[in-house]
């Protein structure tokens, strides 16, 4: 574990006051590395706190340029960022606000074997992607490695967020999204109100800390969900399906 220094014990001084986190659990934050796959709007809230909370290493994939209509809600990017890589340019955000962590960035999209040899690097994932293929993938992969995924979406005005440990009793992400259907809107067709993707990023950012540091109850086996219209948050509990193809089955697992 990575000691901390006297710049990093003022700076964490917040969070090193919380009762039970304490220096302990700032050095483990230091020591952790996060694959945080998606910079949009939930990716850029989720990495950004992060950075700041002083996690030691994040990695940042994503292949999509900067356009002038993510600027409202991704806010890591600026007019000067339009048809720049996303993730060059959340690079140099996230240096500004913490040059005392590492972080690197990929910029090309993976098949199930790079994916899964990436995530065996990193101490947990957070899905901040906008699609259903590409979450299911990620998903296959952090099932294979057996690596910790946080995963959340927003759209319109709701949104879903969710923990992922796979333990042998525990539901994958595939278990939730089989109920989902085949006709998932994104964003671009259904529109979503900016403060809401920073307001679930912010929450992926939580949980992935709590999983890391063993501080809470992350929610593993529990769907938060949000109508941000009304105010109104729920949660409803989610089993293992015996018949998934993902977590109940090796036939599908790549060697």
């Amino acid at each position: 574990m990575q000691e901390l220094t006297d710049k990093e014990l003022l700076r964490y001084d917040r969070q090193i006051t919380l009762h039970g986190f304490d220096v302990e659990k700032q050095q483990i934050l230091k020591s952790s590395s996060v694959l945080i796959i998606g910079l949009g709007g939930l990716g850029c809230a989720a990495s950004l706190y992060l950075a700041a909370s002083g996690v030691g290493k994040l990695t940042l994939l994503d292949f999509d340029i900067v356009s002038k209509s993510n600027l409202n809600r991704q806010v890591l990017y600026t007019e000067k960022s339009i048809n720049h890589y996303k993730v060059d340019e959340a690079k140099l955000a996230l240096c500004k606000i913490n040059n005392d962590i590492v972080i690197e960035s990929i910029n090309q999209q993976l098949d199930d074997s790079d994916l899964i040899s990436l995530i065996k690097q990193h101490n947990i994932v957070i899905d901040c992607t906008d699609n259903l293929i590409t979450r299911e993938q990620i998903n296959r992969c952090c099932f294979q490695s057996k690596t910790p995924l946080v995963s959340g979406s927003a759209i319109r005005m709701e949104g879903l967020l969710t923990v992922f440990t796979y333990q042998q009793d525990e539901p994958c992400y595939y278990c939730l999204s089989r109920l989902f259907g085949n006709d998932q809107l994104t964003c671009i067709e259904a529109g979503v109100l900016a403060p809401l993707v920073g307001m679930f990023g912010s929450m992926q950012a939580l949980e992935a800390i709590k999983v890391l540091t063993h501080y809470g109850v992350p929610l593993v086996r529990r769907l938060l969900i949000v109508d941000v219209m009304t105010m109104q948050f729920n949660q409803v509990t989610f089993p293992k399906q015996p018949n998934c193809y993902v977590c109940a089955s090796n036939i599908n697992q790549i060697k």
